[in-house]
């Protein structure tokens, strides 16, 4: 297959993974606020399934909670969007240069691909070259009967090896974050969330 696989960004403002759905599904950047409400609604019909162990809080909380623009999605989202869209979703990981699948249970025809750095999911596209315009992307690629999509599944896992060696990856146990607010440092994604809820301060700014 000729072309090369390219990162889409996708703007940090903590709706980065349902944007970048949106992009590999509907190449649209601005989809976050429907796709929320997609998870919300999915996630209320089935209190059963969607339980507080499984979610880590009630049910109706977890709905209020993820339709604040300010929170982040994660595994939970990815495999209700997977099932919502009909596709498989394949997220990598640039730090362990991991695959996370979501959606295989689904028998699905067709996958989509996601970048994560640690803290920011961004979306990947085949482009017959570097700099092509996003107009010539492809983003939904056919699954083979080997459950694989041939050659651009290998051209992936070459660009994410390719950003771990550029460390282009947030190590989120370790790095250091200044908190916006009160100018405080502290270490790790754990220190973060202890002060956002000591202080109820969440604009964190990484520094070196």
């Amino acid at each position: 297959m000729d072309g090369v696989v390219v990162r889409r960004v996708i703007p940090s403002d903590n709706s980065c993974l349902f944007n970048a759905v949106g992009y590999v599904m509907d190449r649209d950047r601005t989809k976050a606020a429907e796709l929320r409400q997609v998870i919300a609604a999915t996630v209320a019909s089935d209190p059963e399934k969607y339980s507080e162990a499984f979610l880590g809080k009630p049910n109706s909380e977890y709905c209020n909670w993820i339709l604040d623009p300010e929170k982040w999605g994660g595994a939970i989202e990815l495999s209700i969007l997977a099932d919502y869209y009909g596709r498989e979703i394949a997220a990598y990981d640039i730090q362990t240069t991991r695959c996370d699948l979501y959606g295989q249970a689904g028998n699905y025809s067709e996958r989509v691909m996601l970048i994560y750095d640690g803290l920011h999911y961004d979306a990947l596209a085949m482009s017959p070259i570097e700099d092509a315009p996003e107009d010539f992307d492809q983003t939904i690629f056919a699954i083979q009967n080997s459950r694989s999509i041939g050659p651009v599944e290998q051209l992936a896992l070459n660009f994410i090896k390719d950003q771990h060696r550029k460390r282009k990856f947030t190590d989120t146990a370790n790095f250091t974050l200044r908190c916006g607010v009160c100018q405080i440092g502290v270490i790790g994604q754990k220190e973060a969330a202890e002060h956002a809820q000591a202080t109820g301060h969440v604009n964190f700014q990484e520094y070196r």
